[in-house]
C-alpha cells in the first residue's frame, strides 16, 4: 500500500498545478520515505524545501526548469543575508548549509527522475561549516547539581529524575531519548538499545545509578501515567504520551536554569558531559564515538578539544616552566 503524505507539510497551495516544484515535493518526500530516511530529516528537508519554494514563488518562479544555477546562487545570497525575526541576527552557517543541502537534494533527484534536464545545484559552492565547540560544557557538579533539582517526592519528580540521569549516562540525543521503549533496557547487562540518527540503531552500556532510578519510575511513576493502548515509549508525559522533542528541551532547560550554574543549554549538555568527562578520566575516543552513535571519528574529536580542564592540569605538572617555579618555591621553602 503506498504511504500518504505527510498532513503537516507546509504547502504554498493545498492542489499544486502538476508540473511544478510544489507538485513534484509531494512525491519527493513520499521516496525518501520509502527509502527509510528517518522522521527528522524528512521533516528538515519539507520544511527547508518549503523555504525555497516559498522564496522563489515570490520572484515568480514556479516550475522546476525555472531554476537555474544564477538563481540558487541568488539564493544562496539570500541566506546569508537574511535576518532573524526575533533578533537582528543572521543565520548561522550551519543554519545555511541545512537549507541549501535539502534544495540540493531535491534538485538532484528530480534530475535523477528526468523531470529536469540538468541538476542546477551540482556545482555550487556550499558554506564551509566548522566544528563548533560546545559553548558550555557540564562538570561533574554541575551535572549533579542539575539532576538534583527533581523533586522525587511525587511522580514528575521521579520520572525526571530517571530521564536527566539516562541523558547524562549515555549520552544519547534527545529524539533518541523519546524513542527508549521498556524493553529496550536490559537491566542483567547494564545496556541500552539506541534507535539511532539515521536509522542507526546502537546497543550501548548505561550507568548503574541510572538504571536505579528507571527502576524506580517503572515502578512507582510510569503505570500512573500510561495510557491504554500501551505502545511501550519509556518516558511518557503527564498525558501519557511520548514527549515531542521540543517539550523534552524545554523540560530539561528549565532544570538547567533552576539550577543556577551560570551555564545555558538542555539535552546536548548532558551529551557533551558525558564525552568530556569520560575523556579526561581515560576512556579511548573509539569507544566515546561508539557511545555518541557517531559514523566518522572526526565528528567526535571535537570533544578532545574540549577537554582542557585534564589539559591545564598537564600542563601545570609536565611545563618546564612550571617546574621551575615549583623548584623555586619549594628552595625558598628549605631557606626559611
Amino acid at each position: 500500500m503506498r504511504k500518504k503524505a505527510n498532513p503537516k507539510v507546509p504547502r504554498l497551495v493545498e492542489k499544486p498545478i502538476p508540473g511544478t516544484m510544489a507538485a513534484y515535493a509531494d512525491e519527493y518526500y513520499l521516496w525518501l520515505e520509502e527509502r527509510n530516511y528517518s522522521k527528522n530529516t524528512i521533516s528538515n528537508r519539507q520544511n527547508y524545501v518549503y523555504y525555497f519554494m516559498k522564496w522563489a514563488d515570490e520572484r515568480g518562479l514556479v516550475e522546476p526548469e525555472e531554476v537555474t544555477r544564477p538563481v540558487i546562487e541568488q539564493y544562496q545570497r539570500y541566506l546569508y543575508h537574511y535576518k532573524k525575526k526575533r533578533s537582528e541576527g543572521t543565520l548561522a552557517v550551519n543554519s545555511q548549509y541545512a537549507r541549501l543541502i535539502a534544495v540540493c537534494g531535491y534538485f538532484k533527484w528530480l534530475a535523477r527522475q528526468n523531470y529536469i534536464l540538468y541538476n542546477p545545484t551540482a556545482d555550487i559552492i556550499m558554506p564551509r561549516v566548522g566544528k563548533r565547540l560546545p559553548a558550555n560544557v557540564l562538570s561533574a557538579e554541575d551535572a549533579d547539581q542539575i539532576i538534583n533539582q527533581a523533586d522525587v517526592n511525587d511522580i514528575m519528580g521521579i520520572r525526571d529524575r530517571a530521564i536527566l540521569e539516562t541523558l547524562y549516562s549515555t549520552g544519547v540525543r534527545r529524539s533518541e531519548l523519546i524513542e527508549i521503549t521498556v524493553y529496550d533496557i536490559d537491566f542483567d547487562r547494564g545496556t541500552v538499545f539506541v534507535h539511532g540518527k539515521g536509522n542507526k540503531d546502537r546497543v550501548i552500556p548505561i550507568g548503574e545509578r541510572a538504571l536505579v532510578w528507571i527502576q524506580k519510575y517503572l515502578a512507582e511513576a510510569r503505570a500512573q501515567l500510561v495510557v491504554v493502548p500501551d505502545d511501550h515509549i519509556l518516558f511518557l508525559t503527564a498525558r501519557g504520551e511520548p514527549f515531542s522533542p521540543n517539550h523534552l528541551t524545554g523540560h530539561v532547560r528549565e532544570y538547567v536554569k533552576n539550577a543556577d550554574i551560570g551555564k545555558k543549554g538542555s539535552c546536548h549538555l548532558f551529551r557533551h558531559a558525558m564525552a568530556t568527562l569520560m575523556l579526561e578520566n581515560g576512556a579511548d575516543i573509539r569507544f566515546i564515538q561508539s557511545m555518541l552513535g557517531h559514523s566518522r571519528l572526526n565528528s567526535t574529536e571535537v570533544y578532545t578539544q574540549v577537554s582542557i580542564r585534564k589539559l591545564k592540569e598537564i600542563h601545570s605538572v609536565t611545563h618546564p616552566a612550571n617546574l621551575r617555579k615549583k623548584h623555586t618555591n619549594d628552595q625558598s621553602g628549605k631557606a626559611e
